[in-house]
């Protein structure tokens, strides 16, 4: 193994939310000794975690989760204590990954209802410890089969309606559902259990309930009018016409209801039964307030498309890293694609013996420079020819890489490549900036168990709290995902919107390998922002010689092929100076038009020697995460 010498990495305090974290204002201001070693072999040193109680407690609050656990047995992290505690007890109870992977999904549509639910759809990633291989699970929503190329014009104005609130809060914005047919899929591919056994847990979560964080009030007030729009939402998250308070406990007996039913009957109650017919008709016929001022769109869904709505099982993208080998989602999500290309520009170049500066620098660069590819001509392959192949190939990132300047930065937006190019430098050209459709929230977890399986899977509803509408009487949120369409029509666009198709994702559940094992399994939340996330970790954990701890808790910065780069403040405030000697400028995430002042909330579960297992969720962003093992170390 070649040492480069030992260096110190600083990991400062991260931007929180304004008024959600503010009780974790002392948390995070870890200075840590990051030893640094070539390629392929990583440092393995980690710091000491978080103390926290015990995973058997009861329900807890954001400021009691444990964000970071090492043993052995098996290993759950998420966003949620709850989540995370349901997940454990399927693995305690013999229960495999993919099993656990469902029980704290349905769990996580409790606790996390406004980033995920059976009213959206999500990508599910699985290594199978017994065939050795990698598959996924395209569980995207999809558009109605009526739906026209003009759904988001307004017709009083010719021009497309407001993003927000006015096409978001919308029965046009909601496509038909796929979180339900993954859990069957994944369970039936994969998983030990029923679908009805795994539902339970959750079941009981949604009646016995859970405390309220500072995050889950604020996420109810900054939606404040969009559910008053609705009687039903706003009687589920308005009780008395207010968030619910902090400390509060908050039950949603109307999802456990559905989740028994659904126990009971299966799946075809949601996509063939009573279920199906109330979710279309609700689309095209929003029951809204009389009060509201909101226009709310009416949808085009029919009871039809979601007994037609099929998952797929695709192949996962994959490229190979400095001895790793890193799977991804494969299109209609542009995770794995663009993760990929980005990380085969990067290794036309020997980071790890860079300095911080200019190893920041090329992470930008190049991923400025797969954006830019992934605008041009990534969308649904079942409605656009998709170059996958030679996007994640070695030639073409030399022709991309071959632009980046080991001293000065790209002007912004660069051009997209040429993937027939046979050589040289690909696109010097300006190019432009695709528009960003996605939002912020989603949700992720990481999962494996004794076996040797692993599930990474990222479930989401779009924007925070969806399209705004509970569906009545059944306790979840319909999703708003169609809004990750191109608004108005481009026959040459790859997201253009087209009946029956998958709007583009940025989802990148990711699975790494090393000498044909499981070594690294991450995810995140965060619209496009998830690219950059996934990117950065890899990067900060492969090239840069940080542990995977470290990795979650440093400060971020997502290059999108903007004029600017956004970024953390810890970010600007550590690296800002340097960086801009290269050229780079920066915006502050939460600024207008950029992302919230988190980028991302991942979690991650490392495989060490031994089947030793360690489980990482954020010590901070959104409100914390909480990792767990079957047996503990410590």
């Amino acid at each position: 193994m070649s040492h480069r010498p030992e260096r110190r990495v600083v990991v400062p305090s991260l931007a929180a939310k304004a008024g959600v974290v503010a009780v974790l204002g002392t948390v995070l201001a870890v200075l840590v000794a990051g030893v640094v070693s070539g390629p392929p072999a990583l440092a393995r040193e980690r710091t000491e975690p978080r103390s926290g109680p015990s995973q058997h407690s009861g329900s807890v609050t954001a400021s009691s989760k444990t964000p970071t656990a090492v043993g052995y047995g098996g290993a759950v992290t998420s966003v949620d204590a709850n989540a995370t505690r349901v997940g454990l007890a399927v693995l305690r109870r013999g229960g495999n990954a993919a099993d656990a992977a469902v029980a704290t999904a349905a769990a996580l549509g409790v606790t996390e209802p406004y980033s995920s639910g059976i009213g959206g759809g999500g990508f599910f990633v699985y290594y199978n410890a017994r065939t050795g291989r990698v598959r996924t699970i395209d569980g995207r929503e999809t558009a109605p089969s009526a739906m026209p190329h003009d759904a988001f014009i307004n017709p009083a104005t010719g021009k497309p309606y407001t993003f927000t609130p006015d096409l978001v809060t919308s029965g046009v914005s909601v496509g038909v559902p796929g979180t339900l047919a993954t859990w069957k899929r994944a369970l039936h591919r994969w998983g030990s259990w029923r679908l009805g056994r795994a539902l339970r847990p959750a079941a009981r979560l949604a009646r016995r309930g859970f405390v309220v964080d500072p995050t889950f009030r604020q996420q109810t007030l900054e939606n404040k009018t969009r559910f008053q729009a609705f009687p039903a939402t706003a009687r589920l998250f308005l009780p008395g016409g207010d968030a619910p308070a902090v400390g509060s406990r908050f039950r949603n007996r109307a999802l456990a209801r559905t989740y028994d039913l659904i126990a009971r009957r299966g799946t075809g109650v949601f996509y063939r039964g009573a279920l199906a017919r109330q979710i279309a008709r609700n689309v095209r016929h929003p029951r809204t307030s009389p009060t509201t001022t909101l226009p709310v769109p009416k949808g085009f869904m029919r009871a039809r498309d979601l007994r037609r709505y099929r998952v797929i099982n695709r192949a996962p993208t994959h490229v190979g890293y400095r001895g790793y080998d890193v799977y991804g989602m494969g299109p209609a999500s542009s995770g794995g694609s663009t993760v990929g290309e980005a990380l085969n520009i990067l290794e036309r170049f020997n980071v790890p013996a860079m300095s911080d500066a200019d190893a920041l620098h090329h992470y930008l660069e190049a991923s400025a420079l797969a954006f830019a590819d992934r605008g041009k001509y990534v969308g649904d392959p079942a409605y656009v020819h998709v170059p996958l192949t030679q996007l994640l190939s070695d030639q073409y990132a030399a022709t991309r890489a071959c632009l980046i300047s080991p001293t000065t930065a790209m002007t912004k937006p660069v051009a997209a490549g040429d993937v027939n190019a046979t050589g040289g430098c690909s696109a010097r050209s300006a190019g432009r900036t695709t528009p960003d459709t996605e939002n912020l929230n989603t949700t992720n977890l990481t999962v494996a168990d004794r076996w040797g399986n692993v599930a990474e899977y990222t479930l989401t509803i779009e924007q925070t709290g969806g399209s705004g509408m509970v569906l009545p009487r059944r306790g979840f949120l319909l999703n708003n995902e169609l809004t990750d369409f191109s608004a108005v029509y481009d026959p040459a666009d790859p997201n253009r919107i087209d009946p029956g198709k998958r709007p583009r994702s940025s989802i990148s559940p990711t699975i790494v390998m090393h000498g044909g094992k499981p070594f690294l399994a991450l995810g995140s939340p965060g619209g496009s922002t998830i690219i950059t996330t996934v990117l950065q970790l890899l990067f900060d954990r492969i090239d840069r010689g940080m542990s995977i701890e470290q990795a979650i808790a440093a400060p971020r910065a997502s290059q999108r092929n903007t004029a600017s780069v956004t970024a953390e403040q810890a970010f600007i405030d550590q690296w800002g100076s340097a960086l801009s000697a290269y050229g780079h400028t920066f915006t502050p995430a939460g600024a207008p038009g950029t992302t919230a002042a988190e980028i991302g909330a991942a979690t991650a579960i490392e495989f060490g020697p031994h089947h030793r297992m360690t489980a990482v969720a954020e010590p901070v962003r959104r409100g914390g995460g909480s990792a767990a093992v079957v047996s503990s170390t410590r």
